[in-house]
């Protein structure tokens, strides 16, 4: 073995070499950072953080919410339900012996449901 290599082993890096190292650990501590930042974005934790300081717009954004989920529910089925009620009326006027008679009860019933007054 060499006395001058393990001498040189002992020596302090130079300045060059600390500073190409810290760029570089720098460069990946801003590497991580962004990364970490495009995740919260992502994530939207500033929004929820927000909410969550705020009842009133939480409240006020969750009841809004419901409304239109029960108002859209509402507009949903009767158009689903009126849309069942005219093919079985549809269907009843094609006078099928079983089919229709038991459609046809099912289409009064209803009607009278609509007029207010009881089906006996």
């Amino acid at each position: 073995m060499d006395k001058t290599s393990s001498k040189e082993k002992d020596e302090p890096l130079d300045d060059s070499t600390e500073e190409v190292s810290e760029r570089r650990l720098l460069n990946q501590i801003h590497a991580k950072v962004t990364e970490i930042s495009a995740n919260i974005e992502r994530t939207q934790i500033a929004d929820y953080v927000s909410l969550m300081n705020k009842p009133r717009k939480l409240i006020l954004g969750n009841l809004i919410a419901g409304v239109t989920r029960g108002v859209g529910l509402g507009l949903g089925i009767t158009v689903f339900a009126g849309t069942i009620l005219y093919a079985l009326k549809a269907l009843g006027a094609l006078n099928l012996p079983i089919v229709g008679e038991y459609i046809a009860d099912l289409v009064e019933y209803v009607q009278f449901q609509l007029e207010g007054r009881r089906f006996y």
